[in-house]
């Protein structure tokens, strides 16, 4: 298949990079060499390389900056998707569509199921809704895959701000009244390439959710960064109330991953297995000259 990857240089993008393989022909992108929110622009892509199907990783992430900026984070999170999904109908090609947690309420007490009735609580929840929605309508083939608390060795990331903190603070304080599930982006990238392997060109519109496997706080996330990255900095408890932000955090968003397991059969590794690869990753990356 031919494939276009938007949002390349992103931590999911470099993870669907590094395990790509010659079964396809990738055509990785970002907005320095494809504005997705220009028709004209996706088009031309699409045509000029015989897009099969497209794997869009670009999103507007900054959860509370979205806040302040509704209007462009909608264009890149519901805009950019509707014009991908239009031109994906016109191709005939596949769209998969990378969501979040956060278009749920956040006040559940177990995981959230796909077909759940989806709340957002923020402009970032909203915007990310109204993209689903915008796929869904157009008609096209998609595959939507709502992840959460995504992680890699690359970008800005909570792994990443921890691993810094561990090394320049003796304790540090961290919400333990929000509950979710990490993901690393090389387990989400596997897990795509998985459904891509399984579903081929035939007719789908689905809805998927991914994660690693567990339920945490981000209080128990960040003692286990420390632990793990061998770092001594103390990690204290607090309320989602001692410490407010502009976007609403959901309190519970933990996502149901039986679907996905299904469908394509595959062995999810548990949050800590997979923290562990990535801070041995992290570690190779600097003792290397």
């Amino acid at each position: 298949m031919n494939i276009l990857v938007t949002g390349c240089k992103g931590q999911l993008g470099t993870e669907l990079q590094k395990i790509a393989d010659t079964r396809h022909h990738w055509l990785f992108t970002d907005v320095d060499t494809l504005d997705i929110c220009n028709k004209a622009a996706v088009e031309a892509c699409f045509s000029n390389n015989r897009i099969e199907a497209c794997i869009n990783c670009a999103a507007y992430t900054a959860v509370d900056k979205a806040e302040d900026e509704p209007e462009l984070a909608e264009k890149i999170n519901a805009y950019a998707p509707q014009v991908l999904a239009e031109t994906c109908l016109k191709h005939n090609a596949l769209l998969m569509q990378i969501s979040t947690d956060y278009v749920f309420g956040g006040n559940a007490d177990e995981p959230y199921k796909v077909d759940d009735p989806i709340n957002p609580q923020s402009v970032y929840g909203s915007t990310k809704a109204e993209g689903e929605r915008l796929i869904q309508k157009s008609g096209c083939n998609h595959m939507i895959v709502r992840t959460a608390w995504l992680y890699s060795s690359v970008g800005k990331n909570f792994v990443k701000t921890m691993l810094m903190l561990g090394d320049t603070k003796e304790e540090i304080n961290v919400v333990a009244d929000q509950k979710g599930c990490p993901t690393w982006a090389h387990d989400l990238a596997v897990a795509l390439m998985a459904l891509l392997d399984k579903n081929g060109k035939q007719p789908v519109h689905e809805t998927f959710h991914f994660t690693n496997e567990g339920q945490i706080t981000w209080h128990n996330f960040a003692t286990a960064i420390m632990e793990i990255g061998g770092k001594q900095c103390k990690v204290n408890p607090i309320t989602t109330g001692q410490y407010p932000t502009k976007a609403k955090r959901p309190a519970y968003s933990v996502l149901d991953l039986s679907k996905i397991k299904a469908y394509v059969g595959i062995e999810i590794p548990d949050w800590r297995e997979s923290l562990a690869k990535c801070i041995e990753e992290l570690n190779l990356k600097e003792v290397k000259p």
